[in-house]
């Protein structure tokens, strides 16, 4: 983009700057979120609440299995950066 485009477009600097901001703090909760390491600590904790009595058998199976699926998207590398790539 030649230099008059560049001009024209900067009072809608701060809109694309807030744009890859928003992009960025998504692709790191997503990288978290299928994270295996995240994903094991929780299943430890649902199997600790389990154990503690505080949800039943069916509870524990739900979350566990949503759990499950999130490991294996993270152990595939299925969590990508939103644009084409993996982390």
């Amino acid at each position: 983009m030649g230099l008059i485009g560049e001009v024209l477009l900067l009072p809608f600097a701060p809109v694309r700057g807030s744009g890859w901001v928003i992009r960025q703090v998504l692709n790191e909760a997503e990288r978290l979120y299928y994270d295996p390491a995240t994903v094991r600590a929780e299943l430890a904790r649902l199997e600790e609440r389990l154990e503690a009595g505080e949800i039943d058998e069916e509870e524990f199976d739900r979350q566990e299995d949503e759990l499950l699926e999130r490991l294996e998207i993270g152990l595939r590398g299925g969590a990508g950066t939103g644009d084409g790539t993996t982390l």
